[in-house]
């Protein structure tokens, strides 16, 4: 089992003659009795290798019990062939038969909730690995664009005293007989650590007990997120466009195969490279709402999904929704000073119905104000006593946001819910495998 004697299937087909050596494991098989067609499936690819009995007279037995997902070792050569699945065929010279498999339990009749409980091997699907190679794609150029603008990468702490977010939403750990939360953001921290590094990223696990059972919403989710010294609300929307067409680019330059065994339409994501993002505030978004769309939405409510649905129905890119009701926001969103009813924050909406892609806003440094926020919410002060004291020395203008990886990554690969842009999701009534 010399390792240096075997190639992927992607490395065995860009030789395209000759002999080669591959391992994997069978993701289709058919055949008589006299000839076997198995289609041999690795990370990288998959490649139909035919078997002749006239070959293997006495592995004939056991080759003809192979089923899907059995591991195999082939030797053959291999050859252009466009009948093949993939446009290439090995003519099998020797067979290894590593682990063998009986019934495997995915089939194309199971629904979601059977592929849930199965999802320990759904994850093997082309589909799966397709998602999860453009996940890693995702997650490489987001670090990689902010290394790009000086950023240093910070990591905090998951096991938190209060949150930042809404309380109802905390998970409560019981931690050596005291009540902690896990983490909702980094932000807290982030921005204490802000005043050291002055531009930091970080990407990390996030908690929300959010009984929510839509297409959009996780327990147990990723958080990529930013924080930045001396930047105003706009100069953040300029990251957070730059960096989302960044990511795109990168998608779309090493994973256009991955969009093709998804079936995704690589040229819906062609508009937010070419074009710069709108930018309206929330007065704008309501008003386009009741003159387009015919919807009617009372001053001061956040935006729901179906009323963000139909905004971006107008739209081929992400969309900056801006200056939403200070009274509707998180404590630490400032109030404009020009229009105190409206905070200096954003949301990218995303295109074709996938809504709040990121949220970010500058900060208060304001510690009474912000109290006065936590106070009306009914969070215990104590709980953000060290979050007070950062911004008692030496206070600057500084702003940050959250991008949710999983939300960008269903509306690049074009899914139906975010559950599938997570290796093992977990949800309100998910929680295992």
């Amino acid at each position: 089992m010399n390792k240096e004697n075997f190639v992927s299937i992607a490395e065995a087909m860009k030789q395209g003659s000759g002999e080669v050596a591959i391992r994997g494991w069978v993701y289709r098989e058919r055949g008589s009795n006299q000839m076997k067609f198995i289609v041999l499936r690795d990370s990288s690819d998959i490649i139909q290798c035919v078997f002749d009995k006239a070959k293997f007279e006495k592995q004939w037995e056991d080759i003809d019990k192979l089923q899907i997902e059995a591991s195999l070792m082939v030797w053959g050569e291999i050859k252009e062939d466009k009948r093949a699945p993939t446009g290439y065929e090995i003519s099998a010279d020797k067979i290894q038969i590593v682990g063998l498999s009986d019934s495997f339990p995915i089939n194309k009749d199971l629904n979601e909730e059977l592929l849930g409980d199965r999802r320990h091997l759904w994850i093997r699907s082309r589909k799966m690995t397709a998602i999860l190679k453009i996940r890693s794609t995702v997650l490489n150029a987001f670090r990689d664009y902010f290394r790009e603008q000086g950023f240093t990468e910070f990591q905090s702490p998951i096991i938190i005293p209060g949150g930042a977010e809404e309380g109802p939403t905390l998970f409560e750990v019981d931690y050596f007989g005291k009540k902690m939360y896990l983490s909702q953001t980094w932000q807290l921290y982030a921005e204490a650590a802000m005043y050291g590094l002055e531009r930091i990223y970080g990407i990390g696990p996030t908690f929300r007990a959010e009984k929510s059972k839509t297409s959009r919403h996780l327990t147990e989710f990723w958080m990529a997120e930013m924080e930045i010294a001396w930047c105003d609300l706009n100069g953040l929307i300029d990251y957070a466009e730059g960096m989302t067409k960044y990511i795109v680019k990168k998608v779309l330059e090493n994973n256009i195969k991955e969009l093709d065994i998804l079936e995704r339409d690589a040229s819906k994501l062609m508009p937010t490279l070419e074009k710069k993002f709108p930018r309206i505030t929330y007065d704008e978004a309501l008003k386009i709402l009741k003159d387009k769309k015919k919807i009617k939405i009372d001053w001061g409510k956040d935006l729901r999904t179906i009323e963000e649905e139909k905004l971006m129905e107008i739209y081929d890119t992400p969309v900056f929704v801006t200056h939403y009701p200070k009274d509707a926001m998180a404590f630490y969103k400032p109030a404009d000073p020009k229009n105190p009813k409206v905070a200096l924050c954003f949301d990218m909406l995303g295109p074709e119905a996938n809504g709040e892609l990121i949220g970010g806003s500058q900060r208060d440094t304001n510690v009474e104000e912000m109290k006065k926020a936590l106070k009306d919410k009914g969070e215990n002060l104590k709980d953000y006593e060290y979050y007070f004291d950062i911004n008692k020395y030496g206070a600057i203008p500084h702003a940050g946001f959250g991008l949710g990886p999983e939300r960008l990554i269903k509306w690049i690969c074009g899914l139906s819910t975010v559950k599938d842009a997570i290796g093992f999701p977990r949800t309100m009534t998910r929680t295992s495998p």
